[in-house]
């Protein structure tokens, strides 16, 4: 992996990354076929639908090192969401179509589940679709709105969450549908976030015609690929790597920083939390290869996804408080234009200073998507604890 890392990745994706910087699609489309070309890109994959046959130990090497080398991120959608759903749910010709699309890059895909009045409690989706049959065979029409669709703006394929029985109680009703982005009927509308950002969307569908070709399992049964697939996505944004990167930059910060004569790192209140952080940290990896372990062995991530994601987002949210609150006052200042690659303006303070800052707020994001933190509690007091 460190050959590879330092040998095969462009320094430009790195250097972009370590610095917070803006990366686009092509920055990752070209990092996605870096790993596509080695067989690594969908490492969680079984062998026969092209994943490499890693063990868990491979897998966390993989995602420690990745993350230390400061690349970019493999966007989830595809390949750690969509990817296990159609392996263990989809028909064989769907298996075969799409997932070597995945990999290729032939597909961008995004996720629609959250709606307005359906985020926590997803069950409550309203966008319906109903079956009907014309001279072009059997296809869904469907109708509604999804929100907070992750870089949606990118992606020519959303996988769904649709109501296909609205008599039927929430979760019995609901199917699971592959609807391409490009279909007459989809508009997409950005949602801006607080630092600024357009990583989020609005999609609205009227009238849009899906092929039936499309459904992922039994209609009325799409809850159970929604579960399966949850805990993909919450075991995910745990992101232990990110979290040990974070932290590797949080100490070069503490360390380079002075107060009152001394560094940052020496201050008993600051070393403290830095201590209790990585503390936080360690205990998290070693849960993480355990859950890993068993996922390899043939088990399904159950409430220990809900445990990591909680955990893994209160974790990497302290250490980016803690990076910013090392900046002090050169964390105030934030210019939109110093997170592009070919910023050249004057620069205020630390080279990371602009980055912390937008970090920061983004994250702020995190024990909220995916299932916000008090839905995991709940999770793990009904399946764990059984109350």
């Amino acid at each position: 992996m460190r050959a590879f890392l330092e040998n095969d990745v462009p320094a430009r994706l790195k250097d972009k990354v370590a610095n917070g910087k803006r990366l686009d699609k092509a920055d990752t489309e070209q990092w996605h076929a870096l790993l596509n070309g080695r067989g690594w890109l969908a490492n969680h994959w079984p062998t026969e639908f092209g994943g490499p046959g890693w063990t868990a130990v491979e897998k966390f090497i993989f995602e420690n090192e990745c993350a230390v080398a400061n690349t970019p991120r493999i966007v989830p959608f595809g390949v750690n969401m969509l990817g296990p759903v159609l392996i263990k749910y989809g028909s064989t010709a769907q298996q075969q179509y799409w997932l070597p699309r995945i990999l290729d890059g032939s597909d961008w895909w995004c996720q629609g589940y959250s709606e307005p009045g359906a985020g926590s409690d997803l069950a409550a989706v309203r966008t319906t679709a109903v079956r009907g049959v014309d001279a072009d065979g059997e296809h869904y029409i469907v109708n509604g709105q999804k929100t907070w669709t992750t870089l949606g703006q990118h992606a020519n394929m959303i996988f769904c969450l649709v109501r296909t029985d609205r008599e039927a109680k929430k979760q019995e009703g609901i199917s699971f549908l592959l609807i391409d982005m490009t279909s007459p009927g989809i508009e997409i509308r950005p949602i801006i976030t607080l630092e600024g950002e357009h990583e989020v969307n609005e999609v609205f569908f009227t009238d849009v015609r899906v092929p039936s070709a499309n459904l992922v399992g039994e209609e009325n049964r799409g809850w159970n690929c929604a579960k399966y697939l949850l805990t993909y996505e919450r075991t995910n944004i745990a992101g232990v790597g990110l979290s040990v990167a974070a932290l590797e930059r949080l100490k070069r910060v503490a360390a380079n920083t002075r107060r009152h004569g001394r560094p940052l790192a020496d201050d008993p209140a600051f070393a403290a939390r830095m201590a209790r952080v990585e503390i936080d940290l360690e205990n998290m990896k070693t849960t993480n290869l355990r859950m890993i372990a068993a996922v390899a062995g043939g088990g399904v991530p159950g409430a220990e996804s809900s445990m990591l994601k909680i955990r893994g987002t209160e974790i990497r949210q302290e250490i980016l408080s803690l990076t910013r609150r090392a900046m002090g006052v050169y964390a105030r200042p934030f210019k939109q234009a110093a997170l592009e690659a070919d910023y050249d303006g004057p620069q205020v303070g630390p080279a990371f200073a602009h980055a912390a800052s937008a970090q920061y707020f983004n994250n702020r994001k995190l024990s909220i998507f995916g299932g916000s933190n008090e839905i995991q509690k709940n999770i793990i007091a009904k399946m764990i604890l059984g109350l």
